[in-house]
């Protein structure tokens, strides 16, 4: 067994670093303040109105490539992942910064393209950009982006309230962003490329934040936790069950996935369900619900959305356990969801 001091980030993970972060920073904090640990730190505002905090960082070859993407499509994606945390939290987004480190002999043109992109979504959903940082970059392009949003204090959604019992559900579609990348990646889908392969690399490239969804889920009484969908199900729920001291059960046939995803996965030979359960970046939401409250907040759900909330699974008080079944029996997947520090 390895000395405390000589273990390497591989060893712990993404989620044991940030369990020692918090660990460390999350003790002294004022009773009025989350910090380490949600998807956002909520902070004391306006009287009952909370303001929420989150960013994110995009690396140039870990969470995106830069020669197989559009500028104007990274520009647009930059500022969706971090709207989706607010999303995940039930706010309103309101003000953005951004922090980019290029390399010199970048175009201007793809600055541009790059900024139109945002602009798109930015005018979308009213999200200003107040300001932020520039530098040089030697290596791979960085971008770090910083969205301030709000929310009434009693609808704030945290990862720590599932309670065994509650159902399991996620408000879009599993898998098609990793599909989307397996195709960047898959040097034999350039030949064959049709609309199926057009879809699902439309769906990596261009996430949509669920921002109308979280907050509408928010105000539902019958949701319990909620986060959104950045790093998979598998690891996503994982962080629910760690915050909330519990277990979960996915029904693996009932993981919604897009007729474009079934094709590829098909016509590539990849695991249909390891692409649903463990891909990353659908940026969908993923929820706890009161097992007596799923009928009547479905029926809201569709009469708001025109679509249902997928159920997906089922919270236990097997504390730390996830375990994945299909039509009833026990499957054990060979890939799990993203961590930075050991994928």
């Amino acid at each position: 067994m390895k000395n405390k001091d000589h273990l390497k980030l591989s060893d712990v993970g993404e989620f044991g670093f940030i369990a020692r972060l918090a660990r460390i920073f999350n003790q002294h904090l004022p009773k009025d303040v989350t910090g380490i640990g949600d998807d956002c730190a909520v902070l004391p505002w306006k009287g009952s109105q909370k303001l929420l905090v989150t960013t994110d960082l995009l690396l140039d070859g870990v969470h995106f490539l830069k020669e197989k993407i559009s500028p104007r499509d990274l520009g647009y994606k930059a500022l969706a992942v971090n709207l989706s945390d607010i999303a995940a939290m039930g706010g309103r987004p309101l003000w953005a910064f951004l922090s980019i480190a290029l390399p010199v002999e970048t175009e201007l043109s793809w600055s541009k393209q790059f900024l139109s992109g945002w602009k798109s979504l930015s005018r979308k959903t009213q999200v200003g950009l107040l300001g932020g940082d520039t530098t040089r970059t030697t290596r791979a392009m960085v971008i770090n982006v910083a969205i301030l949003g709000e929310a009434q204090q009693i609808y704030i959604k945290y990862r720590s309230a599932a309670r065994p019992g509650d159902l399991v559900a996620v408000t879009g579609q599993l898998g098609s962003s990793e599909g989307g990348l397996r195709l960047l990646l898959n040097k034999e889908s350039k030949e064959s490329s049709g609309r199926d392969e057009e879809f699902l690399l439309r769906h990596h490239f261009r996430p949509q934040p669920h921002l109308k969804e979280g907050y509408f889920l928010a105000h539902q009484p019958e949701v319990g936790a909620m986060m959104d969908i950045s790093d998979g199900l598998d690891s996503d729920l994982r962080r629910i069950m760690e915050s909330s001291a519990c277990g979960a059960e996915v029904y693996l046939e009932k993981l919604p996935v897009s007729p474009a995803l079934q094709r590829c996965s098909q016509k590539y030979g990849w695991s249909l369900e390891e692409v649903a359960a463990a891909g990353g970046e659908d940026y969908c939401l993923l929820i706890t619900i009161g097992s007596e409250g799923y009928p009547d907040l479905d029926r809201r759900y569709r009469q708001k959305f025109r679509r249902r909330l997928h159920l997906v699974g089922r919270i236990t008080g097997k504390k730390g356990k996830l375990v994945y079944l299909k039509d009833g029996r026990r499957v054990i997947l060979q890939k799990s969801g993203f961590d930075h520090f050991k994928s």
